[in-house]
């Protein structure tokens, strides 16, 4: 069980002088730790410390109690406290785990602050600093060269860093790779975006790929929900952390158990779900290929083209077919369903009979894959302006080519996530 500390019952041997008497002395404090675990290893590699205040036993907002410190100057002091007493009731643990920890900029460029006594504190408390991750807002700083100073000095005495928070504000990659953490946490209204926008999602996983790439761990943060466990997972990303992995609390092996069992069953739900997805998608798949084919039959039959292409127009997703000759160039209009209409709106780009499209991915598909149907990399098509998928395939007949292409909206198609290979 926590501890509960009064800050003005330690003020003498842990807050330096000037201290300005009572303005906490009606709070009580404790430590909560939250798990962080890696999906890789399916095992818990840490916990992050989190302050828990009250007064009067009810709750103070971590917020409203460095609001109350920033008013009275004296955010470097509670900061130094908070570290202190998080080692403490840390200590004693022997599990092979990070401690990860939060310090505030400021308290970083303070003259008074010393790395020195954190290490001292950490040896005392049986904690070596290389098990130590020191949490920065990378944007936080009103003196990023002191701060960025402070960086390498705590990693030169063994301490790890990791950057908070990171994608949103005036979060940037040049401060990032100068300061080069060890562990990136992204913000969580990333994956929240990411739940309820296809394409904030696809910029997640870009992002997660960057940060990866450019050589630090990524650490997904907020998951509370089993979708956003999925998007988590879906991203690669190294770490994981959340109310539904585990909910800050304290430190004990029988936490370490239950959150490794959590975690197995929130991956395997999401593996469930992710194979059904995948069979959904291929049924999908193969509606599309027997439809362009039943397209190009009635074509060669010589029907007419809007009437060949109405049953494919039917599906849901597709938007338009459209008949280029052997040199690319669209033969007549485009045709689309009664589900999808041209656009009211003034569009010169929307009818595009004579337009030459030889230089387009599907167009040199079609001519180097000839009997196959091609899909081209999502791209924003010119008659709407909209995220499109084309597919295309050869139609030869009496050594006349043509090639038959179909577009579909891919954003509208299985909530984005359909992914399209090469060729059907």
């Amino acid at each position: 069980m926590n501890r509960v500390i009064s800050l003005s019952r330690h003020r003498k041997s842990r807050i330096q002088p000037p201290y300005r008497e009572n303005i906490f002395a009606d709070l009580d404090f404790s430590s909560a730790y939250q798990p962080i675990l890696s999906p890789t290893h399916q095992k818990l590699v840490g916990f992050e410390a989190l302050v828990r205040v009250t007064r009067d036993q009810m709750p103070i907002s971590p917020a409203e109690l460095f609001s109350r410190a920033s008013s009275g100057e004296q955010t470097v002091e509670l900061d130094s406290f908070l570290l202190h007493r998080h080692l403490e009731q840390f200590s004693g643990h022997s599990m092979p785990v990070w401690l990860f920890l939060n310090i505030n900029p400021e308290t970083c460029i303070h003259p008074a602050s010393s790395l020195d006594r954190l290490v001292d504190h950490c040896r005392s408390c049986g904690i070596a600093p290389d098990r130590v991750v020191l949490e920065l807002v990378e944007t936080a700083s009103e003196n990023p060269d002191a701060l960025l100073k402070f960086i390498h000095m705590a990693k030169a005495k063994g301490f790890r860093i990791a950057i908070d928070d990171f994608g949103v504000g005036d979060s940037n990659f040049e401060r990032l790779w100068r300061m080069d953490p060890m562990i990136v946490k992204l913000d969580r209204s990333l994956l929240v975006n990411a739940e309820q926008h296809h394409r904030a999602r696809l910029l997640l996983e870009s992002l997660v790929r960057m940060i990866r790439e450019s050589g630090s761990l990524v650490l997904l943060e907020g998951i509370e929900s089993e979708v956003q466990a999925k998007i988590a997972l879906a991203t690669e990303a190294d770490l994981l952390q959340g109310f539904l992995l585990g909910r800050p609390g304290e430190v004990c092996p029988a936490i370490v158990e239950q959150r490794e069992t959590g975690l197995k069953s929130v991956m395997n739900h999401s593996r469930e779900s992710t194979l059904q997805e995948s069979s959904d998608h291929d049924d999908f798949l193969r509606l599309l290929r027997f439809e362009i084919l039943e397209t190009c039959h009635r074509l060669a039959r010589g029907e007419a083209f809007t009437s060949a292409c109405e049953p494919m127009l039917r599906i849901s997703g597709i938007k338009r077919c459209f008949l280029l000759d052997r040199e690319g160039v669209q033969q007549g209009n485009l045709a689309f369903g009664t589900r999808h209409f041209a656009p009211q709106e003034f569009n010169p780009l929307y009818h595009s009979a004579g337009a030459c499209w030889a230089h387009r991915e599907y167009f040199r598909n079609a001519v180097t894959r000839p009997q196959h149907i091609n899909a081209s990399r999502p791209y924003v098509a010119l008659p709407d302006a909209i995220r499109t998928v084309t597919l295309s395939t050869s139609l030869t007949s009496d050594n006349n080519r043509q090639v038959f292409c179909v577009d579909l909206h891919p954003d509208e198609l299985f909530g984005g996530q359909l992914c399209f290979p090469q060729t059907l």
